[in-house]
């Protein structure tokens, strides 16, 4: 479901009440598609969000703060330099468009005072964020767009800002009597009533078409030619009722959602062509509907975005990886027939005599075989018998010497994948830029990718903090590296330690001077099963615990590797609301 103009409109109306009187206080940029304007005025503090992300296009007040770059873009220091201190004097929409004008009363850099205007276009891959001058030129855009890119509408500093392009032959709903919007419908007299509703309709979504429609037929499929005087009326009927909800942004705030409870559309006017298909409930405002919609796919995006190098270098050491042990699996397998190579050798040797020169097999009794069966032998007929028997015992011992090579490189890269296994499951965790850019550099360390000159490095973050119901603390590490530091340099020997068995996870600390209570061992386990690769399974996990004096490294290990001793095992469920409850701010 896209924000369209209708709902924008609603929107603007939400924005134009909460927003009165106040003044820009601080900018951020989280990521490239990503602004946040925080407004400060007498009722408080208010960030104002933009996305211009071509699947989410929007703008609304938020109360999620996303995690903001070490070094800010080019726009956001150019936004704050020119908007800081600016107080908002009027949102504007020009009709239903899909985009809103937000008006700033600002100083110059004389200190005299100007009219900057923010504009947030949300037309899909082409949406942009630009800030125009009192001029109306461009002084700069999140998004520049030149003349290679686009001919017709560039975006770029000191050009004449332009309205996006009207669409032609269609009527705006909020500016025409709903009998004249009506006629211009049923005009289409061969068409579906939907189709001919988003054919004459500017600012309607496809979901709200649909909507009147299936309201005003029944859920039938008559076409615009074919509708009867009731049905006429009906279509009269809601058209009104959707156009007095845009005028007034006053209508309900429905929230639809699938059977398995994740978001599936959202509106200004109640949808009820779902049926018992979608569950529907109502949030408080426009902008709390649009933060909760988005805010898990937003967070998930920007994850993709901050991980995607790593993903890639991650999966590229796996697949080479899966792929060499494969290899090296099928050379061990031949290996097994060097007994065979020995066998040869040996009959050869006994009975070299019985072979003539140049034969190119020889047919010997196998004198280790009860039954004395004969085995024929393949020979190379330009050597002799017992250089024969020399060339098998050769091949025998290399056979060998591969073997226990092959089990201690099939061994290594076990380890190995096993490794990444752990860094693939720390960044499936990673929620902050410092979490990622923590595992980047343990990888550089590693040898998986290169330093990038120039690049800022962030102060990695400190391992995760919990307060079990009865008073102890409890410590889960974020990383490979940060295992290792909790583990091996932080805990006391006295303290116990948890991980899961078999499963890739985070290192879980209690500090304990004596043996915790069951309820503090059992919430400890739950959160080394949370923090693992089987957190989101939900199923029941085997949690080892021990104290941490039986915790060491071997030798050589990669990081977050240890063995252990002295364990006992608890079966657990992976509990995230429990790790919610627990957790220290």
């Amino acid at each position: 479901m896209a924000l369209d103009g209708a709902l924008l409109c609603c929107l603007r109306q939400e924005l134009s009440a909460r927003l009165a009187d106040t003044k820009t206080d601080k900018i951020f940029q989280p990521s490239r598609e990503e602004l946040i304007l925080q407004l400060r005025g007498r009722r408080g503090t208010e960030r104002l969000y933009f996305s211009v992300r071509a699947s989410s296009p929007r703008v609304h007040l938020t109360g999620h703060a996303p995690e903001n770059p070490a070094v800010p873009p080019r726009f956001c220091m150019l936004l704050r330099k020119r908007l800081t201190g600016g107080r908002l004097t009027g949102l504007r929409q020009k009709g239903l468009e899909r985009a809103l004008h937000f008006d700033f009363a600002c100083l110059n850099e004389l200190g005299d005072p100007v009219q900057l205007t923010l504009i947030i276009e949300m037309m899909g891959r082409h949406s942009n964020v630009i800030l125009v001058g009192p001029d109306g030129r461009i002084i700069d855009a999140l998004r520049r767009v030149d003349f290679a890119m686009s001919s017709v509408r560039p975006v770029l500093p000191g050009l004449p800002y332009e309205d996006p392009p009207a669409e032609p032959d269609r009527l705006d709903p909020s500016a025409v009597p709903a009998e004249t919007f009506c006629r211009a419908v049923l005009a289409h007299t061969g068409l579906p009533l939907e189709q001919a509703l988003q054919q004459t309709a500017h600012g309607f979504s496809p979901l709200i078409c649909r909507e009147i429609a299936f309201r005003a037929l029944r859920g039938s499929d008559a076409r615009c030619g074919e509708l009867t005087a009731d049905q006429r009326d009906r279509l009269l009927f809601f058209v009104r009722a959707v156009q007095q909800a845009v005028l007034t942004g006053e209508g309900r705030v429905p929230y639809l959602l699938t059977e398995k409870g994740s978001p599936k559309e959202f509106s200004f006017f109640p949808i009820l062509q779902y049926g018992l298909t979608a569950v529907g409930r109502e949030e408080a405002d426009f902008s709390s509907l649009l933060d909760g919609f988005y805010a898990g796919r937003d967070a998930e995006a920007r994850h993709r975005q901050n991980t995607g190098d790593l993903l890639k270098v991650l999966s590229a050491a796996a697949n080479r990886l899966t792929r060499k042990i494969a290899r090296q699996q099928e050379e061990l397998a031949q290996c097994a027939q060097r007994d065979q190579k020995r066998l040869y050798g040996d009959l050869l040797t006994a009975g070299a005599h019985t072979v003539p020169r140049g034969a190119a097999y020889a047919d010997l009794v196998n004198y280790y075989d009860e039954a004395c069966a004969t085995v024929r032998i393949p020979l190379d007929p330009a050597l002799s018998a017992a250089a024969n028997a020399q060339k098998y015992y050769k091949e025998y011992r290399k056979a060998q010497t591969a073997a226990v090579v092959l089990r201690q490189q099939i061994e290594r890269g076990q380890e190995e994948l096993r490794y990444i296994d752990s860094v693939f499951d720390a960044l499936s965790r990673a929620e902050s830029s410092r979490e990622t850019e923590a595992l980047r550099q343990e990888l550089i360390a590693a040898g998986y990718m290169h330093p990038v000159k120039g690049r800022q490095k962030l102060p990695p973050p400190a391992p995760m903090h919990f307060v079990s119901d009865d008073g102890y603390d409890v410590y889960v590490g974020r990383n490979n590296v940060q295992n290792d530091q909790l583990t091996l340099k932080t805990a006391r020997g006295c303290d116990w330690w948890f991980h899961t068995k078999n499963v890739p996870g985070a290192h879980v600390i209690v500090t304990a001077a004596d043996v915790p209570p069951d309820t503090t061992l059992t919430q400890a386990a739950i959160l080394a099963a949370t923090f693992s690769g089987a957190g989101k399974s939900g199923a029941s996990v085997e949690v080892d615990y021990t104290q941490a004096k039986h915790v060491r490294k071997p030798a050589n290990a990669r990081p977050g590797l240890v063995i252990y001793d002295n364990n006992r095992t608890a079966v657990v469920r992976p509990d995230p609301e429990l790790a919610a409850r627990l957790k220290k701010e």
